[in-house]
């Protein structure tokens, strides 16, 4: 919770789910459902949707900026069903409108000039956290963060905002039925 409290500007990229930032309770649950029953680990889903609930309040309060870009196949990965989704997605069109909040998505049929990668965070251009299957690894060398950053930089070129984004949001909406 510190880190989250002292960074004043995140920039998060996700290839393949929601932001923890700016998930909701149902979406994290369904989530993190899945990935202890994959992982085979002890069930602490409730601790952990409780945790990421709690630190998502940076996002309304405090002196932060977030750049946050995800892929558009996101919008349709079904985590927790139908009502789930709904709800999640319900809640990046109300994100979007939060003016420390600058949320891009790469459409599908972007031309591509970077390839999806892995999940990251750059805390402060001072620290990066990457998701990976079995572990999160903390990036702090100087060069490899100024890596994150410009692939950030790359990533956020292709995306979309504004109108355009909250578009893509709708349309994945109306596809729930």
């Amino acid at each position: 919770m510190p880190l989250f409290e002292r960074t004043r500007h995140f920039r998060v990229y996700c290839s393949n789910v929601v932001p923890g930032l700016i998930q909701t309770d149902g979406y994290a649950r369904a989530l993190l459902t899945s990935i202890t029953e994959f992982r085979r680990i002890p069930n602490d889903v409730e601790q952990a949707v409780e945790a990421r609930m709690a630190r998502s309040h940076v996002i309304r309060e405090g002196n932060h900026r977030f750049g946050l870009i995800i892929e558009e196949d996101v919008l349709y990965y079904g985590f927790g069903g139908a009502e789930v989704m709904a709800g999640q997605l319900g809640h990046l069109l109300a994100v979007m409108s939060l003016p420390s909040v600058s949320l891009g998505i790469i459409p599908r049929t972007t031309p591509r000039r970077m390839w999806p990668i892995e999940t990251f965070m750059v805390f402060d251009d001072e620290r990066a956290a990457v998701e990976m299957l079995s572990a999160d690894v903390t990036v702090t060398a100087p060069a490899e963060v100024a890596l994150y950053v410009r692939a950030f930089g790359e990533l956020a070129e292709m995306a979309v905002y504004g109108g355009r984004a909250r578009s893509l949001v709708t349309e994945a909406i109306t596809s729930l039925g």
